[in-house]
């Protein structure tokens, strides 16, 4: 355990920054779970410390800051074998094994350092250590713990030293437990533990977790659920992407046939409505016809009546030719009625052939009452 993170009595410090986060969060969560299960977590933070006192090692179980009384075996104990598998049973033969000194046998420095060391503690302690004790830097287990902050922001920190001489002295009577220690911490002057761990990292003794290789084969199942999940939603997006594109489509289809069809009602309506409103501009041919019978005099005989667009031609025959300009003027189906060309005498009938123009006049003006003009004798039959 490092200095960071203390586990004794005066109180623990989850530290600042990602791991104190984390800390933080993990302790806020615990709260949340069943006290069974929260008394095997921290159950797992138990510790065995083993406390040499004369002749023998005191064996306690440390828990959340208690200290319970296990047993005590005689030193030295033998090297060739672990002393303690034949005295500790079920968990108590899991716990990590803390050696803990006495308090005479390190030193323990106050040193003041600046905010900025908090993260790496122990590497800058390890630059102090000639600087503060009477040894070298190689000749010591060390370690250190904060102990507050300044209220100018600095760190109130401790070095804790302990000569590598005397663990020594006391590891050579510890046989073989010696190889298994998890940590070494310097007890008080009231016995109780600093919370420091004096051996290197790389010296810690770790149990191999029997569930580490379960734990991990589930972290890939779940990790390979996790993808093939995301994967499957990707899947699912596409195809309704997909599924939504082709309805887009068909309905653009068919969006563009009612709007085409549409478009054919229209032109319809607008054709009609054109032709309706050209065919009532004028009048009708039964109107002009019957207009005719009635002003074209006896004598005069058509060969050819046609209407193109706004303008009525009449070709026949007539012994009063030149009086067919009068006798047709003044109808409301047409005006400016007026002979094309000359005369011609039709040598068989004896009767003169004219060419005779006229623009049919607008409904509204054929729709106005017209002048009663009196027949000359002339009738629907004469006229063809």
């Amino acid at each position: 355990m490092t200095a960071a993170a203390s586990f004794t009595a005066s109180g623990a410090r989850l530290g600042t920054g990602l791991r104190g986060f984390f800390g933080w969060w993990g302790a806020g969560l615990a709260q949340w779970l069943p006290a069974r299960v929260r008394a095997v977590l921290a159950a797992r933070g138990d510790r065995l410390l083993l406390v040499p006192r004369g002749d023998e090692l005191l064996l306690q179980r440390w828990h959340e800051g208690q200290v319970k009384e296990l047993t005590a075996l005689p030193l030295p104990l033998p090297a060739d074998r672990d002393a303690l598998d034949g005295v500790l049973r079920g968990p108590l033969a899991e716990l990590p094994r803390w050696l803990l000194l006495p308090a005479a046998q390190g030193l323990r420095r106050p040193l003041t350092l600046p905010a900025a060391t908090r993260e790496r503690l122990r590497a800058v302690l390890g630059f102090e250590i000639e600087r503060q004790t009477p040894f070298a830097a190689d000749a010591v287990l060390f370690d250190g713990r904060l102990l507050g902050e300044r209220p100018d922001g600095s760190l109130q920190a401790e070095l804790v030293v302990v000569p590598r001489q005397r663990f020594d002295a006391v590891g050579a009577r510890l046989g073989g437990l010696g190889a298994r220690l998890a940590g070494i911490d310097l007890a008080d002057a009231e016995g109780r533990a600093l919370g420091v761990n004096l051996l290197a990292p790389a010296q810690r003794f770790r149990r191999a977790d029997p569930w580490r290789w379960l734990n991990l084969g589930l972290g890939v199942v779940a990790l390979l659920a996790l993808l093939l999940g995301l994967h499957q939603l990707l899947n699912n997006r596409r195809a309704a992407a997909a599924e939504l594109k082709a309805t887009i489509a068909q309905r653009q289809t068919q969006a563009q046939g009612i709007s085409a069809a549409r478009q054919r009602v229209v032109d319809s309506v607008e054709g009609e409505t054109f032709l309706r409103a050209l065919r009532n501009d004028k009048p009708a041919s039964v109107e002009v016809m019957e207009a005719l019978s009635q002003r074209i005099p006896d004598g005069t005989y058509l060969e050819k009546l046609a209407i193109e667009g706004n303008q009525l031609t009449l070709v026949g025959l007539s012994n009063q030719a030149a009086a067919l300009v009068g006798q047709l003027e003044g109808a409301p189906q047409w005006t400016s009625a007026a002979l094309s060309g000359a005369l011609q005498a039709d040598p068989r009938s004896r009767l003169d052939r004219f060419t005779m123009i006229a623009q049919l006049a607008k409904t509204n003006a054929a729709a106005a009452p017209a002048p009663a003009a009196a027949p000359t004798g002339g009738t629907a039959s004469d006229a063809r």
